[in-house]
C-alpha cells in the first residue's frame, strides 16, 4: 500500500495501478477533473487512511455548498504546477518556466458533513478525432507488409493494423510512442514479438492506463501481465513512472469533448 507522504511516489503508484484491477477506473471516475497522477495519489491516500473516496473540493468550496469539514479530518495532498516568468537581463525576452509543489488543502465528501450533496461523476466522453487533433498526431493508412505487425508510429503519425484484435489498445500504445518522443529516434514498429525495452513498457503502461480509465476491456489481462513481468525484473524509477502518468493524462484530456 502506498503510504501518505508530502511527495507522491510515482513508482509505487504505478505498481499499485498495474497490480490491482479496478484501481485505475475508480480513481479516474472519481477524480478525472484533476491530472491522472493526482487522481491516483488521492485514491492511495484515501485507502491508506481508510477514507471513503468521493467528490473532492477545498475547505472553501465545501463551505460554499453548505458543508463543513468534520472535526479531526486532515486534508489530502495534491501535486500542482506553478508557472513562473523571468526576464532575460541581456535580451529583455520574457521566458516562462514551470515547477511543481505539493499542497495539502483538499477533502473528499466523506470527510465533510452538512447539507446533502450530489455531483455528476460520469466519465466524460472521449473522442479519437478530437484527441488526435489536439495532440497534433495524424492517423494514417496501415501499409506495413509484415502481417505480424500490430501498429507503428512514424514522427507525428500512427497507424493500426485492421487485422489487430485490440485496435484501441494498439492506438493508445502508438500514440504514447509519439508523445513520449520515441519516434524522434526513428520509426517504432510493434508486433506480438516486440522485444521488451523501457520504451515499450512506457508505451504499454500508458495504453493500459488509458484503456482502464475509459472502461475499454481490450486485452487488459495480456497488457497487465506483460507490464508485471517487466516490473519483476527491472525497477521503473520515479522519472519513468512520472512520464507514464503524464502521457496517459495528456491522451485522456486531449480526447474529452467540450
Amino acid at each position: 500500500m502506498t503510504t501518505i507522504k508530502e511527495r507522491p511516489n510515482w513508482s509505487e503508484l504505478l505498481k499499485e495501478a498495474i497490480t490491482k484491477p479496478g484501481t485505475i477506473s475508480e480513481a479516474y471516475s472519481l477524480f478525472h477533473s484533476y491530472s491522472f497522477g493526482n487522481a491516483m495519489w488521492v485514491m492511495a491516500q484515501c485507502r491508506s487512511r481508510e477514507i471513503v473516496p468521493g467528490p473532492i473540493a477545498t475547505f472553501k468550496k465545501w463551505k460554499q455548498v453548505e458543508r463543513s469539514v468534520s472535526k479531526g479530518q486532515k486534508a489530502l495532498w495534491m501535486w500542482l504546477p506553478i508557472t513562473t516568468k523571468k526576464t532575460d537581463p541581456v535580451t529583455g525576452e520574457e521566458k516562462t518556466g514551470m515547477f511543481f509543489v505539493t499542497k495539502k488543502r483538499w477533502f473528499v465528501l466523506s470527510q465533510t458533513e452538512g447539507k446533502d450533496y450530489a455531483e455528476d461523476m460520469d466519465i466524460p466522453n472521449w473522442n479519437k478525432e478530437v484527441a488526435l487533433k489536439a495532440l497534433k498526431v495524424e492517423e494514417i493508412k496501415f501499409d506495413y507488409p509484415d502481417g505480424n505487425v500490430l501498429g507503428y508510429a512514424r514522427k507525428n503519425t500512427v497507424s493500426v493494423s485492421p487485422l489487430g484484435v485490440h485496435p484501441e489498445r494498439t492506438l493508445f500504445h502508438e500514440l504514447a510512442h509519439v508523445i513520449l518522443g520515441h519516434t524522434k529516434e526513428g520509426d517504432v514498429v510493434d508486433s506480438a514479438n516486440t522485444p521488451r525495452s523501457i520504451r515499450e513498457v512506457e508505451a504499454e503502461s500508458v495504453s493500459y492506463i488509458v484503456c482502464a480509465s475509459l472502461g475499454i476491456e481490450n486485452g487488459e489481462e495480456d497488457s497487465r501481465g506483460y507490464i508485471q513481468e517487466w516490473l519483476k525484473d527491472q525497477e521503473i524509477n520515479q522519472k519513468i513512472a512520472g512520464r507514464i502518468f503524464s502521457t496517459a493524462d495528456k491522451i485522456l484530456k486531449a480526447g474529452v469533448e467540450k
